[in-house]
């Protein structure tokens, strides 16, 4: 545990990638197995325990200190793991701390009623530095500016390889990834992939900004749609299939109706939707089907799932991802007219001739699912990552709309000390004509340094009442909100929700009782 705190300490004041990438490749390279291979899992968020819960964290810190000064503590520090590790008050002496294999095994198999009393008397014998990792393993949430990504270029780098070619393995391993530290240094065979089912990494699009257009020729590119749902990777081989995220989780078995009858050998890259009779429901219909381990048949029914294919990268056997898009195109399209599934459509291209042209287009598409386009270049071969030149994506302008701040709450990590999450409203009128604010999203991104160290003073200075973290303020200040699409939501009191909300424009030339009304923002709800 010592090496291993050691490194979460050391990454979180290592602000450059560069020094991230340095520290993780020297402590892979110094720490032995299996403990980098926990270590590795932990930073790529591959670890979990079935008892070990943040609710086991908060039930012990409640045993020894005082809960008014917990919950002060904690609205303070914003972070549950560094705020028990900081107050925890050990009874028990100095005591060489357990191997981080150890404790991840003990955290993995102990009973759910000898857990806590384990994660105590271990608590006693570390200092701050290992309380902090200890709790943070058991919480998931590291926060110490290494993604999943980063983490695996640091292996990448290490053993001389593309990122690539350990993300294509990665899903047929298992921590503490032996095996894949043997190959890395040279001692072991390349891993094998999980027969022909395993993830490829995805190619990704960067944002197409208009002053870009008139370094591009129209006619070297292809546009389609860039739908509201989630990219997928639909992956058949020898009668079994597998359905891979973006990010390469398997959500398989969530997904039994679109996998029904793919008996093909071929890897498809598309956007997974919620469709009935041929028409693309809005992306608060495909939520109700995500982040489930498995799926009822209510929801099945109700929420009937499908693939808008986009590319092919395997067919028969044979990768053709080094192939340019037109080709695969052209297969992509053979392939789909011979298969002809039910869950799945191509994703048809758009025709243009100019970019004029397409911007008239890209402006008129609000409807049916669809955020904007995709541009491509017909010369562009399959490649893992997001590449500026071959791939852009071409949102459609965002709706905006004039809230009325209510709530806020302190942020995490970096904002901890920030006032930084926000809850807003509009106005709602009752048929007597009395007007009140009903809360209609929330957002904690779109504005600067400086415009959040803005709000933070505003809303210390205007708190009316408080519930726990959260503020609630005299309502007099107006934000722009900017979102990509507001759908119908049983879930919140204006029956709305928004889609990717954020705040665009501190709005303090508008007093409050002309923001918007729920009605306005009902009128914004795309046609099905």
């Amino acid at each position: 545990m010592k090496a291993f705190s050691a490194l979460l300490d050391a990454l979180v004041f290592a602000p450059q990638r560069s020094a991230k990438l340095r520290l993780m490749q020297r402590y892979f390279r110094e720490t032995p197995d299996p403990d980098r291979g926990y270590a590795l899992a932990a930073l790529t968020g591959s670890l979990s325990f079935p008892h070990a819960k943040p609710a086991l964290i908060r039930a012990l810190v409640a045993e020894r200190v005082d809960p008014a000064l917990f919950a002060l503590s904690y609205d303070y520090v914003g972070d549950l793991a560094e705020t028990a590790a900081l107050i925890w008050p050990a009874r028990g002496g100095p005591a060489e701390p357990p191997r981080l294999a150890a404790m991840v095994e003990t955290l993995g198999s102990a009973e759910k009623g000898t857990l806590p009393g384990l994660v105590a008397e271990t608590l006693d014998q570390l200092d701050e530095s290992g309380r902090l990792a200890l709790l943070k393993l058991i919480t998931g949430g590291l926060r110490v500016g290494v993604s999943a990504r980063l983490a695996k270029t640091a292996l990448a780098e290490l053993g001389d390889v593309e990122v690539a070619a350990i993300e294509e393995v990665w899903h047929g391993l298992d921590p503490p990834y032996t095996r894949l530290f043997a190959w890395l240094e040279g001692r072991g065979a390349r891993p094998a992939e999980p027969g022909g089912l395993g993830f490829r990494p995805m190619m990704l699009a960067t944002p197409l900004e208009e002053r870009d257009l008139p370094t591009l020729d129209p006619a070297d590119h292809a546009a389609e749609w860039k739908w509201d749902g989630i990219r997928v990777q639909l992956a058949s081989r020898g009668g079994e299939a597998r359905l891979w995220s973006r990010t390469g989780d398997d959500i398989t078995l969530a997904f039994p109706d679109v996998i029904a009858g793919a008996a093909f050998d071929a890897v498809i890259d598309g956007e997974l939707l919620v469709v009935r009779g041929g028409v693309v429901a809005p992306f608060s219909h495909l939520q109700q089907r995500l982040n489930r381990k498995t799926v009822g048949t209510k929801l099945l029914e109700g929420y009937p799932a499908a693939i808008m294919v986009y590319d092919l990268l395997a067919w028969d056997g044979e990768d053709i991802r080094a192939l340019p898009f037109a080709e695969r195109r052209r297969r992509l399209e053979l392939w789909m007219e011979r298969m002809a599934l039910p869950r799945l459509a191509l994703s048809p291209l758009v025709r243009f001739t100019s970019w004029s042209d397409l911007a008239g287009i890209r402006a008129a598409a609000r409807g049916d699912g669809i955020e904007g386009l995709m541009v491509k270049r017909w010369d562009s071969t399959y490649r893992a990552g997001r590449l500026k030149g071959p791939w852009f994506k071409w949102k459609r302008e965002p709706l905006t709309v004039d809230c009325v701040l209510m709530y806020a709450q302190r942020g995490h990590g970096k904002r901890s000390s920030f006032y930084s999450d926000y809850t807003f409203g509009c106005w709602l009128e009752d048929a007597g004509g009395t007007r009140t604010l009903v809360p209609v999203g929330k957002a904690y991104f779109g504005f600067t340094d400086a415009e959040l160290a803005e709000l933070d003073r505003w809303v210390r200075a205007h708190t009316v009442d408080r519930f726990g973290p959260v503020r609630a303020v005299r309502p007099e200040l107006v934000l722009e909100i900017a979102f990509d699409s507001v759908h119908l939501s049983s879930r919140h009191k204006s029956g709305l929700a928004m889609r990717f909300p954020r705040v665009s424009r501190i709005r303090r030339d508008k007093p409050a009782a002309e923001a918007d009304s729920v009605d306005a923002l009902r009128a914004l709800i795309a046609p099905i």
